[in-house]
């Protein structure tokens, strides 16, 4: 009887992205993939660094993995297991801890620890790389979660912002070869998914390394342009990507685009030039306006969404609230808000001005308060439009949900035959929930 498999994913669409390929690797090898709650023979979690949250997350992860099988063997890979390997091996029930590159060996990891049943399991192993080893290009995608597939198209990052582990825990940026991104968005489009979304720690920096050094004859604006001939996606989506390496030229392209929809989500971090330079951000809000203001110019039903920190070291009351008003009276769609937390080995850690964590928690009620009310305009402006939705495959509470283009999440009672389809709406009000209802504009057929 074959073995069997289950993943944990925390955070960003890239770790899902190579969770998919992990998981594809175990089924190579014969490995039955089941649900994380289900018994197990190997439990597989990929792992997050951004926020202090994540990686206490981790350990009431492994307790879930033990609860459903205490003789199991569990895997720690990703962002954590790259920057503190030993601690992770240190904490009850862990066995194997894989670094940045060991990650997408896994299963060679996996069956010598099967064929060694004498080992001791007192403390986990550890199989990590020095961060500059980090050096090779390994693409993912991830299918079968979902009516979208996130495809990697990059790794690692070259900026040196002050509160961020990335660089420590990806190495260095490189890209996958145009070629390899168009095979894969090929592949992907033959499974019937509709949407993919382009994901990377920092996808406009897109041809970096493409060859393994520091050469490249491609950029963000060719991948974009290549990928928007690819026959059979119906939709791409760009993830994040920082306002400096976002060009008018892509921009324009995203307008006239066959596929790519007009959603933008954009880090912003500080609405204070005085924070960004503390944070060795490379522009300043003036830059940050005018990308909005061109996105808005060629697409006023373009959805923006914007990453933002609270509570740097040094960020004052005024250096908050001058953030806050800047959001306020920019024309953006909704915020990702994150408190900042002090991450070993950063320079933010050791900066002066630590802000108090109560005086966190408030900045960052009071920037969701502001999310709130940004959407909801955002949603508003947009009814009595016609959009197209991309339909989700689960039914919530009876009704089924889905996403426009730009980005406004609409539901309607569940109807299976919907599911991974699209389809013309008119948007015609918001529900109690905040979410939107509509109108069929088109015929229901698959």
């Amino acid at each position: 009887m074959n073995k069997k498999v289950a993943f944990y994913t925390l955070g960003c669409k890239l770790n899902f992205s190579e969770t998919s390929t992990i998981a594809r690797s175990f089924k190579e090898e014969g490995f039955d993939r089941v649900d994380f709650s289900e018994k197990a023979d190997i439990y597989v979690i990929n792992t997050c660094s951004v926020t202090d949250n994540a990686d206490k997350r981790f350990k009431t992860i492994v307790k879930q993995a033990q609860k459903a099988n205490a003789d199991a063997f569990v895997a720690a890979v990703g962002c954590y297991a790259q920057l503190k390997p030993h601690e992770l091996a240190d904490v009850n029930g862990v066995d194997l801890v894989l670094g940045a590159t060991e990650k997408f060996n896994i299963t060679a990891f996996i069956n010598d620890l099967l064929n060694n049943p004498e080992r001791s399991r007192e403390t986990g192993e550890v199989h990590s790389c020095e961060i500059e080893e980090a050096d090779f290009y390994v693409g993912s995608y991830s299918i079968g979660d979902r009516t979208r597939a996130f495809l990697k198209v990059q790794d690692g990052c070259d900026y040196k912002c002050t509160y961020c582990t990335i660089p420590l825990a990806r190495g260095i940026s490189r890209s996958d070869t145009m070629e390899n991104v168009l095979k894969n968005a090929k592949e992907i489009s033959k499974q019937n998914i509709k949407e993919i979304v382009l994901t990377g720690v920092n996808i406009g920096d897109y041809g970096k390394g493409e060859f393994g050094n520091k050469k490249h004859e491609h950029t963000f604006l060719d991948l974009v342009t290549e990928l928007d001939k690819v026959e059979g996606i119906e939709r791409l989506r760009i993830s994040s990507i920082e306002p400096n390496l976002l060009k008018n030229e892509t921009i324009d392209l995203v307008s006239r685009s066959r596929a790519f929809v007009p959603h933008f989500h954009i880090p912003l971090q500080s609405g204070s030039n005085e924070i960004l330079k503390n944070m060795k951000r490379r522009y300043m809000r003036e830059l940050y306006v005018d990308r909005v203001s061109k996105i808005k110019e060629v697409m006023p039903h373009a959805c923006i969404g914007v990453d933002v920190i609270v509570g740097f070291p040094g960020e004052t009351d005024e250096q908050f609230l001058e953030t806050y008003n800047f959001l306020n009276e920019l024309d953006i769609s909704y915020l990702h808000v994150f408190t900042y937390s002090e991450r070993d080995n950063t320079e933010a850690a050791d900066m002066n001005g630590v802000v108090p964590n109560n005086v966190r928690s408030k900045r960052s009620k009071m920037l969701r308060g502001l999310s709130v009310k940004k959407r909801r305009a955002f949603y508003e402006s947009q009814i009595g439009s016609t959009r197209t939705v991309l339909f989700e495959s689960e039914n919530k509470e009876g009704y089924i949900h889905g996403f426009t283009e730009n980005y406004v999440k609409v539901k309607t009672p569940w109807n299976p035959e919907l599911v991974n389809t699209l389809h013309n709406v008119e948007l015609t009000k918001i529900d109690e929930d905040g979410l939107v209802r509509f109108e069929f504009a088109d015929v229901l057929s698959n």
